[in-house]
């Protein structure tokens, strides 16, 4: 079982930026898809962003220009840069590998991320 650490979170004023990070545990993290998600209060766990093995990402329509999702594969780490943040953007976050699309190991305890003036 891999152990997954996210960091990075905080409070910060709408337009603000913070960078997310994600280490993972195990072997073979280059070989792997990654992604980032979010789960605000009451609402579901979506994905907001994923890079492949390639480097190649996608992200979705509400985070897109403003989120940058990144790795390193000798740190073993992925990473969010958030920018231009807005009250919506409030959640906890989250990584993952993805295998199939769809998240593969055990969650962790992810990292809050409160956008308000």
């Amino acid at each position: 079982q891999v152990q997954l650490v996210e960091s990075g979170g905080g409070l910060v004023q709408p337009g603000g930026s913070l960078r997310l990070s994600c280490a993972a545990s195990g072997r073979f993290f280059s070989l792997h898809n990654w992604g980032w998600y979010r789960q605000a209060p009451g609402n579901q766990r979506d994905l907001v962003a994923r890079i492949r093995n390639d480097d190649g990402t996608n992200y979705a329509d509400s985070v897109t220009g403003r989120f940058t999702i990144s790795r390193d594969n000798a740190k073993n780490t992925v990473y969010l840069q958030m920018n231009d943040l807005k009250p919506e953007d409030t959640a906890v976050y989250y990584c993952n590998r993805l295998s199939a699309g769809r998240p593969f190991w055990d969650w962790g305890k992810g990292t809050l991320v409160t956008v308000s003036s």
